[in-house]
């Protein structure tokens, strides 16, 4: 099974207002960006949105590292996701998104690692700037509609 890290993070303007996530895919020298926005959504949308579409770029089962700056993403991952599934969701945000990544992690081995936010480190550094140029773009979209 290959290894793979992937690299995420999301920016909301406004939480909720217009949002990006970025994405980097790393499989030893190779790396692929993943990006997107929405335009209207919450940070911690675009942090499981970001992790989502990156395992979704995936085109076969990979043992997948997460590495992201949101606790949120890290812990439900790690530790509360179990207990979700088993109490049908009752009481918890973001419902369609975890089950999307239910659905995207499925033939995966997803491990996540928390990383401090803003903090140096190279690749979260790049996620964010990409989230945020994403973020900016549509609010600029959305502007010009008005």
């Amino acid at each position: 099974m290959k290894q793979v890290t992937l690299f995420s993070d999301g920016s909301a303007l406004g939480n909720p207002g217009p949002g990006g996530y970025g994405t980097i895919l790393k499989f030893g020298d190779s790396e692929r960006i993943v990006s997107g926005a929405e335009p209207h959504t919450t940070n911690n949308r675009m942090e499981l949105l970001a992790v989502i579409e990156g395992l979704k770029a995936l085109k076969e089962p990979c043992e997948v590292s997460v590495v992201s700056d949101s606790s949120y993403v890290v812990k439900a991952i790690n530790e509360w996701l179990d207990g979700w599934i088993k109490r049908d969701f009752k009481r918890v945000k973001n419902i369609d998104l975890w089950q999307a990544y239910i659905e995207a992690s499925r033939t995966h081995k997803v491990s996540a690692t928390w990383v401090r936010g803003h903090n140096g480190h190279i690749e979260n550094t790049r996620c964010d700037e990409i989230a945020r140029a994403c973020a900016e773009q549509c609010k600029k979209r959305l502007n010009a509609k008005f």
